[in-house]
């Protein structure tokens, strides 16, 4: 009897460690599944708003567990466009810093363009009150990127190269003893830009600092996928958002500011690099592997090669349906 005992002791013993041993595989291989992506965030934020909505759905994937903000960057010296990112950051609770470029170029907005820029800091919260105040954009990115594994942040821009070819120059300092070209090399995985327009032409954010984004697209060390102009230009956005009853974010007041002027929505450039900075490329979009050349008058052209370092979208699922998908993020309250 005692035996018997004993035995059956034994396999309820031993069919509880299996047990405990399937929970943590299946614990251990969920985790890997949600594993979140790393996010540098880098924009132009300033005349044009699709930034606000690149950002907002950049929050909706952080709060989906899919995304990380590690940091975020204005490449505008434009006053105003720091304040406004940083609005965003304490709408949703993140208290990071805004790094701004030690120099380049201002877009505030021609006419009454921006005037959006100028209204949210007076309508929301934000601690950073002048860009004078915000820390500067490429010791912000070694900082970030030097205490990062190796191969694991995605940099995401949506607006020009200033920051980013300023790190690519960068010197060895007080966070990493490696020049900027050899810790991006190391720590970043993928940049993912809107910029450019394929497989040619001339496009805003590529050509209004020429000379950074040729730095980049010869020097860039790591893989870069661009989201060119043809590709936001038939995602409008924002008129759903509006209509909505969710309370008024950031994104929804400056649509509506808007609104009057782009009744149907704005084209979503930014958001379809956010979108495949986090969620990749393989169910929304087809991509052309290559090489972008910048000439020195703005324009870019295009060298098809398999093994090429760069690759452009193309569309794969229907711009309907990304619309919708990307205006779902966008609701983020």
């Amino acid at each position: 009897m005692l035996l018997f005992l004993k035995g059956t002791l034994m396999k309820k013993r031993i069919i509880f460690a299996i047990l405990l041993t399937l929970c943590w595989l299946s614990f251990s291989y969920g985790n890997d599944e949600k594993k979140s992506v790393s996010v540098i965030f880098d924009s132009d934020m300033g005349s044009d708003y699709d930034d606000v909505g690149a950002l907002t759905v950049l929050y909706a994937l952080v709060g989906s567990g899919e995304a990380k903000i590690l940091g975020t960057m204005s490449c505008n010296l434009c006053e105003n466009s720091a304040i406004c990112i940083d609005v965003i950051n304490q709408y949703y609770g993140n208290d990071i810093p805004v790094g701004v470029p030690a120099s380049g170029k201002s877009d505030c907005g021609n006419g009454n363009w921006g005037d959006w820029m100028n209204m949210l800091p007076d309508l929301f919260p934000h601690k950073l009150t002048r860009r004078a105040d915000a820390p500067d954009a490429v010791t912000e990115y070694r900082r970030i990127l030097s205490a990062e594994p190796d191969k694991s942040v995605v940099i995401v821009t949506v607006g020009y190269f200033t920051n980013i070819a300023a790190l690519l120059q960068s010197k060895p300092d007080q966070h990493s003893p490696i020049t900027g070209e050899e810790l991006v090399r190391k720590k970043v995985k993928l940049l993912v830009s809107m910029a450019g327009t394929f497989p040619s032409g001339k496009e805003w954010n590529s050509s209004f600092d020429t000379k950074s984004t040729q730095i980049v697209v010869e020097k860039f060390p790591v893989h870069i996928i661009f989201s060119g102009s043809e590709i936001g230009e038939k995602i409008l956005t924002g008129k759903r958002l509006i209509a909505s009853d969710i309370p008024e974010t950031p994104a929804k007041k400056v649509f509506k500011i808007r609104s009057d002027r782009e009744p149907d929505g704005r084209n979503s450039w930014d958001q379809t690099a956010v979108l495949v900075g986090v969620r990749g490329t393989e169910k929304y979009f087809n991509t052309v592997k290559g090489r972008m050349i910048m000439n020195n008058d703005g324009s870019n052209t295009w060298e098809n090669d398999p093994n090429g370092m760069h690759e452009y979208l193309t569309f794969k699922m229907p711009p309907e349906e990304l619309i919708t998908i990307i205006e779902d993020l966008m609701m983020l309250k």
